[in-house]
């Protein structure tokens, strides 16, 4: 894993249809170190209808999901500014579209990368309109499969797309028992393609570990405050812990790009002669004495006696001349 690991903050549904609220995500992801913000597009005529069921009914303001998406919905010139804003701070605009329409409109706006959430991985239509773009695509294997995943994959392949996988596991708050991070290696040798990991589990320390396993995607929901309304506020983490794990596994990459020879301790040389020890006398004792376990300490530091590992051998032997205590001990002091 050359690359640092690439850090996606998902907004999703955090703005609650407010224009204002979603330009202040772009500002504050800006500032914890992450290399791009994710939004969803939702048009809700080309993707949804009434008879749409809320998985958790939430919302106490929209009778139907449909109105839900009604009011998460930005015009294309919002879109844009949207976009704009994203590259004025620094950040890849990445969107996951729901419907073919909201395809077009992301072409329009320039988006970075397309991300297929887990419910629309098995949408070819909507697969055939992405690659159709020539687009990178992130997919989220939350809800699949290794035989569903493999029907997307070959298809993508079938049609050279530039694509990676995120293990996800679709429970939200994901608990510890659900993350499957066995999962992300299984995904690289099945597939043999970048492999990352979308988090739902409100802690850095899930990715932290993701990263260490090999995830070279990090996706996670970035939210004010966890208990702002919305479906996603619980599982998301907040600012500070956004910059925290940024900062975490940006460290986790480089010690894993950076593996310690164990056989080869050559650095350690000072070091060891500060910390190791010389064996000493722990009473005194006079010329003659036959040494015992019992009269020998360690002291530091070593070079100034035998060394302190060596005591089995000392063990039995006579003194050669008298030793007065805390004395160290060497060869010469032996008969």
């Amino acid at each position: 894993m050359n690359n640092k690991p690439y850090l996606i903050a998902e907004i999703a549904q955090a703005h609650d249809g407010s224009l204002g609220i979603l330009h202040s995500y772009i500002d504050a992801v800006a500032k914890t170190g992450v290399q791009a913000i994710k939004f969803q597009m939702h048009i809700a005529e080309a993707e949804s209808s009434i008879h749409e069921p809320f998985r958790v009914k939430f919302s106490k303001e929209d009778a139907t999901r449909y109105d839900y998406w009604k009011r998460m919905e930005f015009t294309l010139e919002q879109w844009k500014e949207i976009k704009a804003h994203c590259d004025e701070a620094g950040l890849d605009f990445i969107c996951s579209p729901f419907s073919n329409r909201a395809v077009d409109w992301l072409e329009e706006v320039g988006v970075h990368t397309y991300k297929v959430g887990s419910g629309e991985v098995n949408n070819l239509l909507l697969l055939e309109k992405i690659t159709q773009t020539g687009k990178p695509i992130i997919i989220s294997s939350g809800m699949s499969s290794f035989s569903e995943l493999d029907e997307t994959v070959s298809f993508l392949k079938s049609k050279n797309a530039q694509f990676s996988i995120l293990q996800c596991t679709t429970s939200y708050p994901t608990q510890p028992e659900q993350y499957g991070l066995n999962v992300i290696g299984e995904l690289k040798e099945r597939y043999n393609v970048p492999i990352g990991f979308s988090d739902h589990s409100s802690w850095a320390s899930t990715g932290i570990a993701a990263v260490a396993l090999g995830a070279e995607i990090l996706e996670f929901h970035v939210v004010f405050h966890k208990e702002m309304f919305g479906p996603d506020a619980a599982a998301s983490l907040n600012l500070m812990q956004t910059k925290l794990l940024a900062e975490a596994v940006n460290k986790i990459h480089t010690a894993l790009n950076n593996p310690i020879d164990k056989n080869n301790n050559e650095s350690f040389r000072e070091l060891k002669s500060i910390f190791e020890k010389s064996l000493a006398i722990n009473k005194d004792l006079p010329k003659g004495h036959i040494i015992s376990f019992a009269d020998l300490e360690s002291k530091k530091p070593s070079g100034f006696g035998i060394s302190a590992k060596e005591f089995k051998n000392v063990i039995g032997r006579k003194l050669a001349n008298d030793k007065t205590k805390w004395d160290f001990l060497n060869e010469e002091d032996l008969a």
